[in-house]
């Protein structure tokens, strides 16, 4: 297994639409692997093929507390929604911010598994907010799309700021 590196905000391969996984192979399963081991050292819950530059859609998350209970989504999609709620979101690809962001309560997902076996999921609480937040990745848009247009310009600048800092920071290094 690898790690692989998260793109940030405001990368504009963030917004690349993830294309659908043909047959489920030792290619999907090894990315699965390598995302579940970039997530847990990024000490994240979920993420996205398209965070990590794969243009596929491949979600993995796992929200135990104890790094036992990963699950992999292939070929994802929310076949119903219901309710309402509005829960406190971060992202891997987005470090260090946090917004409140309303999503459905309930959610029932259809994908393929690891070995390419088709499930259903009802989902409620933080694993609804986690499917519906990691699904929009693949559809390339991030939580800030969420926020209204003049935090998330402030929050742009922040960021492109920030990161310029850390690339002048990194060559004075070199």
């Amino acid at each position: 297994m690898s790690r692989l590196t998260i793109l940030e905000f405001p990368d504009p391969r963030l917004r690349r639409v993830a294309k659908p996984v043909d047959a489920v192979t030792e290619t999907e399963r090894q990315l699965a692997a390598d995302m579940l081991e970039t997530m847990y050292e990024s000490k994240g819950i979920g993420l996205a093929a398209t965070q990590v530059n794969q243009g596929v859609r491949v979600v993995v998350m796992d929200l135990s507390e104890d790094r036992s209970d990963p699950k992999v989504f292939i070929n994802p999609e929310i076949i119903e929604r219901q309710g309402s709620q509005k829960c406190e979101e971060g992202c891997l690809s987005v470090p260090g911010v946090y917004a409140e962001v309303k999503r459905a309560e309930n959610v029932k997902v259809r994908a393929l598994d690891a070995d390419g076996e088709p499930f259903e999921l009802d989902a409620d609480g933080l694993l609804a907010v986690c499917i519906q937040h990691e699904i929009d990745h693949l559809d390339g848009k991030v939580f800030v799309d969420y926020l209204s247009p003049l935090k998330r310009r402030m929050l742009e600048k922040r960021l492109r700021k920030q990161q310029r800092q850390e690339q002048s920071e990194q060559k004075a290094e070199a």
